[in-house]
């Protein structure tokens, strides 16, 4: 599993294609020879770019659903709807699919942050509304999924 790092701020070219910054480049170099996948987020108007062994991994788990339950029949069709298998060519370069570009609303402006074990590839000015619009409710947010009154790990 990898862990990565950072948020940066990129332009994508007029084919779609993005400059990896070098700092995330080199922390993808371990899973890059294998490729990514990337597909639409689920809550967000965004990208997400998995290496392959994480996709690998949840794709475990979805096989693992009863395909004669309509739910997951549909949930499934739609988290794989639009996915692609990408690489990094030659000069560390990401050729976003148009058709993913247009979801997320991606035109030049481009943020790429680290969500642990995968990349969201976001429009700029998106990104930037995202974090000021969930800015005032972080603290509730935090103390929900992390505050654990047992908990001993003094993560602060």
């Amino acid at each position: 599993m990898v862990n990565l790092i950072g948020t940066y701020e990129c332009k994508a070219d007029v084919k779609g294609r993005v400059m990896v910054p070098a700092a995330l480049k080199k922390q993808l170099a371990s899973v890059a020879s294998s490729g990514f996948i990337i597909k639409r987020a689920v809550f967000q108007p965004c990208l997400e770019l998995y290496p392959m062994e994480e996709w690998n991994a949840l794709m475990v788990k979805m096989n693992a659903l009863n395909r004669f339950n309509r739910k997951n029949v549909d949930f499934i069709r739609r988290f794989t709807a639009g996915v692609k298998q990408v690489e990094l060519d030659a000069t560390g370069r990401l050729n976003i699919p148009k058709d993913l570009a247009d979801f997320a609303g991606i035109t030049k402006e481009i943020t790429i942050s680290s969500a642990i074990n995968i990349v969201e590839i976001w429009d700029k000015a998106k990104y930037e509304q995202a974090i000021d619009d969930a800015a005032n409710d972080f603290a509730d947010l935090a103390e929900e999924v992390m505050g654990d009154a047992d908990a001993s790990d003094g993560l602060s």
